[in-house]
């Protein structure tokens, strides 16, 4: 990983300007999502965050599920915030424009922070441990869902044909969130690798910047994407592509239930 870390102004205006078009590409962050509702622990939160809530696709299951928390959805894009007020308007439901790494609530005030999909943006992992640990109450959990640095191998191969730049955006592995995360305990935990596949490059591409998840690293260069650049890009990444003729896009994907240690 480089010692850069990535802009998170540049991070939450991306996923802002995606909040109307997220939902319409965003298929495997909803399975995901789902995954890992089915993970929910069993027990009575007072207090359940949504930590990277996005357009508050968790929001009504995590009501459903947990009907008498008080439930705060946390978003670092604001954009994404404003989009999920239209559509979500419950009981004792708060949205919060807030960084996982430097979180707005008290400390020990939180029951369960579910997590799907919005930690891999945090590059400091003891940081953002530390801070789910410091508002988790002892016994609290944190069901986190995050992705793994062979997340679009595919794409990162493609473009090192074209250049040495940083194209796609890198994630930790999970021995490295493991050694960061010293208050918290595994409860469970496992690793899924998800393929999708595609008919032509430019579709893989529209969906990553209708999600905001297109490249937000330090040092990326401008004037990157003129036509030979992209059509050396695409013959990289045709010569990836499986037996039934469609290009792969691979998602390494951690599923993690922790628990807060006793203070």
């Amino acid at each position: 990983m480089n010692a850069q870390v990535r802009d998170k102004r540049l991070v939450a205006q991306s996923f802002s300007r995606a909040a109307a078009t997220y939902d319409s590409v965003a298929a495997l962050q909803r399975a995901v999502a789902d995954q890992l509702i089915n993970q929910l622990p069993v027990m009575t939160p007072e207090v359940v965050l949504d930590l990277g809530s996005g357009t508050g696709y968790a929001t009504p299951l995590l009501r459903a599920r947990y009907p008498q928390a008080q439930l705060f959805s946390l978003d670092l894009a604001e954009g994404m915030l404003a989009y999920a007020r239209g559509r979500h308007r419950l009981e004792s439901h708060h949205h919060i424009c807030g960084d996982a790494e430097a979180l707005p609530l008290a400390d020990a005030s939180v029951d369960l922070i579910f997590s799907s999909l919005a930690i891999q943006w945090c590059e400091q992992p003891r940081r953002l441990f530390a801070e789910l640990a410091r508002v988790l109450k002892p016994g609290g959990r944190a069901l986190l869902a995050t992705l793994g640095p062979a997340t679009l191998s595919e794409l990162r191969r493609a473009w090192a044909a074209v250049d040495d730049d940083r194209h796609v955006n890198e994630f930790l592995p999970l021995v490295q969130l493991e050694a960061a995360a010293d208050a918290l305990r595994p409860c469970w935990q496992q690793t899924e690798l998800r393929v999708l596949e595609y008919e032509r490059l430019g579709e893989l591409m529209h969906e990553l910047k209708a999600l905001g998840a297109h490249n937000v690293n330090p040092r990326r260069r401008q004037g990157l994407s003129g036509p030979a650049r992209l059509r050396i890009l695409a013959r990289a990444y045709d010569e990836q592509r499986l037996s039934n003729g469609r290009l792969p896009a691979s998602y390494e994907i951690y599923y993690l239930d922790w628990i807060r240690t006793s203070a």
